[in-house]
């Protein structure tokens, strides 16, 4: 692999090229080019071979690409045969969507656990996740070693739990609330506002 830094854009696509090198080899499909990918998954091909190039040669002039030894090389990059154990704080309705879809059926990532203040779903399980009153936290987060957390809680307490997390060893985080977090440097957060990117859509079908 290449001393060099890997791109955050080249990073967040490695899980596509892997997910759809995937149905391609179901398929029974065994070799491609940089332009059939391209027209599969909907990204230029130059910066298909430029994400490629950062990992060496992975492919060859002429032949193109080799799916199984992708989708190998992939795996291992990514992690594949190693399930990440998340945590879900906040079981409103975004969050107990989250839990009946869990990540499991898609990849190598699982919610283990839930966590929530109401009475009424504590002691509880959705989609075979068990639900934990938050006052818990520390005893089941340090009981199953879980270092990733899902943050649906409500905006108002996102911060104060996000504290609380990081103080319990909690190092990546996928932030579901519309705050956006402070962390310090070792803590990893990935924002997704659903809002937002539905207001984004809207504007640019507006400028076609």
């Amino acid at each position: 692999m290449s001393e060099e830094k890997i791109p955050q854009a080249t990073a967040r696509r490695l899980p596509l090229y892997y997910r759809h090198l995937n149905i391609l080899h179901n398929q029974g499909k065994t070799r491609i080019s940089s332009r059939e990918l391209s027209e599969s998954i909907k990204i230029d091909s130059a910066t298909i071979r430029k994400d490629f190039s950062y990992f060496g040669e992975l492919g060859r002039k002429g032949y193109g690409y080799d799916i199984a030894h992708l989708i190998q090389f992939f795996r291992k990059l990514l992690d594949q045969d190693e399930v990440a154990r998340v945590a879900l704080i906040g079981v409103g309705n975004l969050g107990t969507a989250l839990l009946h879809y869990n990540f499991m059926k898609k990849g190598n990532t699982h919610i283990e656990m839930a966590f929530d203040t109401n009475a009424h779903k504590v002691g509880t399980k959705k989609g075979d996740v068990p639900i934990y009153h938050i006052d818990d936290l520390e005893k089941e987060l340090k009981e199953r070693d879980i270092k990733v957390a899902i943050l649906t809680v409500p905006a108002r307490v996102s911060q104060e739990v996000t504290d609380q997390l990081i103080k319990l060893g909690i190092e990546g985080i996928l932030n579901f609330t519309p705050s956006r977090l402070t962390v310090p440097d070792h803590v990893r957060v990935h924002h997704i506002d659903l809002s937002i990117e539905l207001q984004t859509l809207v504007y640019f079908l507006k400028q076609d």
